[in-house]
């Protein structure tokens, strides 16, 4: 995916390109975990579909939900929710700044003046 310390610093258009990439694969993922979330408020609690958007949106971005969950389904799906939303933070940080620091960890290995 990423070119060989052998190989030139990829160019600005190129690496534009990759970052676009990479948005594109977080923008699909999180539509996916949103979408999960939804399903998964509408049949644990049975929830309205601007409801289950709400709550499924506010655990995913890390905020907490917003409706007091009243079953058991309920409260186990929000709960393994919000710990997979916690990693799906961790991983759309590593897909946006893998590219990044890749860069500049490649523009900064043949020098020798540091």
């Amino acid at each position: 995916m990423f070119e060989h310390v052998s190989e030139p610093l990829l160019a600005r258009p190129l690496f534009f390109l990759r970052m676009v990439k990479g948005l594109g694969l977080v923008i699909a993922i999180a539509g996916f975990s949103l979408a999960l979330g939804i399903i998964g408020y509408r049949t644990t609690e049975g929830m309205p579909w601007i409801d289950a958007l709400l709550n499924a949106s506010m655990i995913l971005g890390g905020m907490g939900p917003v409706d007091t969950l009243k079953t058991s389904a309920g409260k186990l799906f929000a709960s393994f929710y919000a710990l997979y939303s916690g990693l799906f933070l961790i991983g759309i940080a590593g897909i946006l700044l893998a590219p990044i620091i890749h860069r500049v960890m490649h523009s900064l290995h043949g020098r020798q003046d540091l």
